[in-house]
């Protein structure tokens, strides 16, 4: 998509996504090796009652997913960051998670008419239609050249 195609109110669906334990595991074991996320033996016992997937693998799917749906071939160049993060619930093997990316602003900035500024919240949920992930962000495109 391009910066003009995205408008207030819209609503973005891709997905899903589908994790598997060997998914999970091999993840944690590089980004974040915690018992939870990479002994499904252990974590039997736990308070998650199985192996759970690590919130930024979740992040890191629901950017995949942004990608696929919004961001590819767009003039987007980054993001200044979150406003707010929040794992809602765990993500277990075998989950399929599809991204509901919500537009809340679409505008040019004033100082650089150059920049567009997008403001969306994304909400991953699983099959069962739950949400496991939401926040809202920023992302920035380079408008430059869509002038011309």
């Amino acid at each position: 998509m391009k910066f003009a195609d995205f408008r207030p109110g819209q609503t973005i669906v891709h997905g899903p996504a589908v994790l598997s334990e060997a998914d999970i595991v091999a993840f944690a074991r590089d980004y974040d090796p915690q018992w939870f996320h990479v002994d499904a033996a252990r974590a039997i016992d736990s308070r998650w009652g199985g192996l759970i997937a690590s919130g930024w693998q979740t992040c890191s799917i629901a950017m995949r997913l942004a990608v696929e749906a919004a961001l590819q071939d767009s003039e987007s160049f980054g993001s200044p960051g979150l406003e707010y993060l929040k794992w809602l619930e765990p993500v277990r093997p075998g989950d399929a998670l599809t991204l509901h990316a919500h537009v809340l602003d679409a505008r040019r900035s004033k100082r650089q008419p150059s920049l567009g500024v997008l403001r969306w919240r994304w909400k991953l949920v699983n099959q069962r239609d739950v949400a496991v992930l939401e926040f809202v962000a920023t992302s920035l495109f380079d408008l430059a050249g869509a002038d011309r």
